[in-house]
């Protein structure tokens, strides 16, 4: 196994240590109690099920961030929240994996839009004409689309807790579940085009093997918050700037393709590793 793969990510794993059941349950609660309040009030509002309330900002997204930053505040102050930020600039790690959180997302889809062209569907791009669009959307979706919102939560404090009592593999579905069932209330909300009345469970299926994929990136990158900031900006990205949701065949061979790249991270890691290195060897 080449070095960078096992590389530890001291930073995360020490303060993974720290994070107790209660403090796991602290953080859904927060990041639910956030998110859920926020949306809560948008379907009530979109459904026409209550009037006069008063819109509250667009502001459900930040749950799990903000809960992250909350709790680390709390238990290790400055520091701790200085530690969590400087994770999304580390660099220890080959830039090969920055290429795989780049460009892995845009294949899986990209192979599915080629399912969806030749069972007859004609897609639509939202950037045919104007290709400067596809720029600017990667930055808005990866600013405000998202990760930035999520991932300080979801990687940053939550996943290394549930992998060390879990495994890697337990602990990315365990994350994955988690983050497919927070997205629950957008399927309420007719504004919120790419998810309303669309099938819940294969939301849930696509999302997790995603989790998994995400877990691999973030354990063989030494627990780096960047690429999988970017693996989840290109995953949103690639689904916005080719949609393939409106084929049948081609949602179906996109969930076929993340079976595909989630089983070969696993055999090409170990469902016990995914990247990542023994417990004693990780021990400081």
């Amino acid at each position: 196994m080449s070095r960078d793969i096992v590389m530890t990510h001291s930073n995360s794993t020490s303060d993974s240590r720290d994070v107790k059941i209660v403090d796991i349950a602290a953080f859904l609660v927060l990041t639910f109690a956030w998110s859920w309040g926020f949306w809560g009030s948008r379907i009530l509002l979109e459904l026409g099920l209550i009037e006069g309330a008063p819109v509250l900002p667009n502001l459900g997204a930040f749950g799990p961030t903000v809960a992250a930053f909350i709790l680390v505040a709390y238990a290790s102050g400055l520091g701790g929240v200085r530690r969590l930020l400087g994770r999304a600039i580390q660099l220890d790690y080959s830039n090969r994996w920055l290429l795989v959180a780049l460009l892995l997302p845009p294949a899986i889809v990209g192979g599915a839009l080629v399912v969806a062209v030749a069972t007859g569907t004609t897609p639509t791009f939202p950037w045919a004409g104007q290709p400067i669009v596809l720029l600017i959307a990667f930055v808005w979706i990866l600013l405000l689309g998202g990760p930035i919102q999520e991932e300080f939560g979801w990687r940053g404090y939550l996943l290394d807790p549930l992998q060390e009592r879990l495994t890697p593999l337990g602990g990315g579905v365990a994350v994955g579940l988690i983050w497919a069932v927070w997205h629950l209330p957008l399927f309420y909300i007719p504004s919120a085009t790419i998810y309303y009345q669309n099938p819940f469970l294969g939301f849930v299926v696509s999302i997790t093997l995603l989790s998994v994929l995400m877990t691999w990136v973030y354990n063989s990158t030494n627990g780096s918050l960047l690429p999988v900031l970017l693996m989840h900006t290109s995953w949103n990205w690639a689904q916005g700037m080719f949609p393939i949701l409106e084929s049948d065949p081609a949602s179906l061979t996109m969930v076929g393709l993340l079976v595909v790249a989630t089983v070969v991270a696993v055999m090409y890691s170990g469902s016990r590793r995914l990247g990542r290195v023994a417990d004693v060897a990780r021990t400081e």
